[in-house]
């Protein structure tokens, strides 16, 4: 029986109220982590500075797609963007919570997506 293939990686985004929502869908690793990087690029070049990631619709994450979360997060705080994370499923946020970041990192919890 065959694996089914994973879904192809792409990036939603939606405004919210004023936020804008970038959701990517399917693994984020090495081979797709510059198009995540890309997206959120070109939002914070168009003048965006409250950006919501939500990573509920990835299936993976690797060391490539830890290290640019973390790259954007220390951006957010030395550049005075907003930036908030939904958390990802249980295998996803394994990987932040055996590296030791999710307690540093700005997950929503709960109701915190006003």
């Amino acid at each position: 029986m065959t694996e089914p293939l994973p879904e192809p990686f792409r990036c939603d985004v939606d405004p919210l109220q004023s936020w804008i929502r970038v959701r990517p869908h399917g693994e984020l690793d090495l081979s797709t982590v510059d198009q995540l990087d890309s997206t959120l690029r070109e939002l914070r070049q168009a003048g965006s500075d409250q950006i919501e990631l939500d990573l509920s619709a990835l299936t993976f994450i690797d060391s490539t797609g830890l290290r640019l979360v973390l790259a954007w997060d220390g951006a957010a705080r030395r550049d005075g963007l907003r930036l908030r994370l939904v958390p990802g499923r249980p295998a996803v946020q394994r990987v932040f919570e055996i590296t030791g970041v999710v307690d540093r990192l700005p997950f929503a919890r709960g109701g915190d997506l006003t």
